[in-house]
C-alpha cells in the first residue's frame, strides 16, 4: 500500500471542543423551557416568527414549489417508502416452544414518538426530510415531530416543508440547531417528549444528540461524512474525479478517498480532481477546495484483496466499488455504511432519491453500525410463559446456579414454586 497523496488533516485531529458550549444550551434550555429555546432561535436563527408551522402555512409552502420539483420529491420519497417498507417486513414478532411447557417470543414495538433533524444551513436538505420521517412513518412510530432552521424573514424553504408534509410530518418546528434538537427531546410547544433524535447536523446539532443519548435514543454519533472510491484500472478516470468531488462539496472537512490497483488512473484523477473543482460555484468550490487539500488521500494497492483490506480497515461511510466483479466485492466487503456497486450508479443517488438511506455512520463507525432504518424506531422486545411442569427444570436449575453465585433472593423466587407446584416432591436446590 502506497500514499500517492496523504492528508495533513483528519475529522479526529480537527475536531473543535463544542461540548461546554452546547451542554451549556442544553442546560438553559431544560431549565428556560420554551422562553429559553425562543431565545436562543432569535438570537442564533434570527427567527421570531411562528415556531410550530400552520397548516395554512404548508399549504403555502407547497404552493410555491415548482411542479417538476414536487414531483422529485414525490419520487424520492416513493423509493425511499418501498425499501423501507421491505427493511420492515423483515422485522417481525416471533414465538418458540423452548421446551414441553415453556413458550418465549419477541415484539417488535414502534417508539412513541421520533424527532426528525433536517439541515437547512449552507443547503437546502429536502432528502434529510425524506430519509428520516418516511423512515420513522413507515416504522410504525406514532407521533413524528421534523425541525429545521428558518431563514431570516422566511423561514424553512418552501421545498423543505413541502417534502416534510408529504412524508408525514406530525408537527413542524421553525428552528435549528441546539435549540430545534432540545425542544424535542424535551416536549416543548405542546410535543411528546421524544424517543429518538435522528438526522444529520453540524457539529453543535450532532454534539447535543451525543449528551442527550440515555435520556433518549440518537440513530448515531455522526462526524463529517466521507466517502471512497474503489477502483482498477478499467474504471473511468473522469467518473471517478466527478465521484470524488461530489462528495467533497459537502463540507472543508469531508474526507474522500481513492483506492485503487492503477498507478495511471490514480495519477489522471489526481490531475483532474482540482480542474472539476475550479468549475464549481464559490461556497461549493472553497468546501471542496479545502477537502481536497487537506483531508483527501490517494491510495496505491497491489491488487482487488489488498484495496478491500483498506476499504474494510477505513469502514467509509459511503464505499463506491467501481472494478470488476462486483458480486466479489460485494461478497467480500464488511465494513460500509452504504455500498454502491459499478459507475451506474453514484453516491448522489443515494443521497437524494435510490431509496436506501442517507443517514450512515461516520468516522470509522461501520465497523460496528449500519445507517438509520426502520430498525432504528423499532423495539425487540421478549416475553415469556410457562406451565406449571415447564416451570420446573427452570427453577430446579435457577435455584442451584443463583447459590453458586451467592444470589439467595433469586434462588428462593425459584424454590417457592418448587414448593407450591410439587409439595410432594424433594429438590436438589444447593
Amino acid at each position: 500500500m502506497i500514499y500517492l497523496k496523504k492528508a495533513v488533516r483528519t475529522a479526529e485531529t480537527d475536531q473543535k471542543d463544542v461540548h461546554n458550549v452546547v451542554a451549556r444550551m442544553l442546560a438553559e434550555i431544560a431549565s428556560g423551557g420554551e422562553e429559553a429555546a425562543r431565545r436562543f432561535a432569535r438570537d442564533l436563527d434570527k427567527w421570531t416568527g411562528d415556531i410550530i408551522v400552520p397548516p395554512e402555512a404548508r399549504a403555502a409552502a407547497a404552493a410555491q414549489v415548482p411542479e417538476q420539483l414536487k414531483r422529485d420529491i414525490q419520487f424520492a420519497h416513493a423509493n425511499v417508502r418501498r425499501f423501507a417498507e421491505a427493511q420492515r417486513a423483515t422485522v417481525r414478532d416471533c414465538e418458540v416452544e423452548i421446551l414441553p411447557g415453556l413458550i418465549a417470543g419477541q415484539r417488535q414495538i414502534p417508539v412513541s414518538a421520533a424527532g426528525c433533524y433536517v439541515p437547512g444551513g449552507r443547503y437546502s436538505h429536502v432528502a434529510s426530510a425524506i430519509m428520516t420521517i418516511t423512515t420513522a412513518k413507515v416504522a410504525g412510530v406514532p407521533h413524528v415531530t421534523a425541525c429545521s432552521p428558518p431563514r431570516p424573514g422566511v423561514g424553512i424553504p418552501p421545498a423543505i416543508v413541502y417534502a416534510m408534509d408529504l412524508c408525514g410530518a406530525d408537527v413542524i418546528l421553525s428552528m435549528g440547531g441546539v435549540q430545534g434538537v432540545a425542544a424535542m427531546a424535551n416536549g416543548l410547544f405542546g410535543l411528546p417528549r421524544a424517543d429518538m433524535l435522528v438526522g444529520p447536523g453540524n457539529q453543535y446539532v450532532a454534539e447535543a444528540k451525543r449528551i442527550l443519548f440515555g435520556r433518549v435514543g440518537i440513530d448515531m454519533f455522526a462526524g463529517p461524512t466521507d466517502s471512497m472510491v474503489v477502483a482498477d484500472g478499467r474504471a473511468d478516470s473522469e467518473m471517478v474525479a466527478a465521484d470524488l468531488v461530489g462528495q467533497a462539496e459537502h463540507g472543508y472537512n469531508s474526507p474522500v478517498w481513492l483506492v485503487t490497483s492503477d498507478r495511471a488512473l490514480a495519477e489522471r484523477v489526481m490531475a483532474r480532481v482540482p480542474e472539476l473543482i475550479a468549475t464549481l460555484p464559490d461556497a461549493n468550490r472553497q468546501s471542496a477546495t479545502a477537502a481536497w487539500a487537506d483531508y483527501a488521500e490517494v491510495i496505491l494497492c497491489a491488487d482487488a484483496e489488498e484495496m478491500a483490506e483498506v476499504a474494510d480497515r477505513f469502514a467509509p461511510e459511503h464505499l463506491h466499488v467501481q472494478a470488476e466483479a462486483p458480486d466479489w466485492w460485494l461478497g467480500r466487503l464488511r465494513s460500509y455504511g452504504s455500498l454502491f456497486l459499478g459507475e451506474e450508479t453514484t453516491v448522489a443517488f443515494g443521497d437524494k432519491t435510490s431509496g436506501p438511506n442517507h443517514v450512515l455512520p461516520t468516522s470509522g463507525a461501520a465497523r460496528y453500525t449500519g445507517g438509520l432504518s426502520v430498525h432504528k424506531f423499532v423495539k425487540t422486545v421478549t416475553w415469556q410463559r410457562a406451565t406449571r411442569e415447564g416451570s420446573r427444570p427452570l427453577a430446579e436449575a435457577t435455584a442451584r446456579i443463583s447459590r453458586l453465585e451467592g444470589m439467595e433472593g433469586h434462588a428462593r423466587s425459584a424454590d417457592i414454586r418448587l414448593a407450591k407446584y410439587f409439595p410432594d416432591q424433594a429438590f436438589n436446590l444447593t
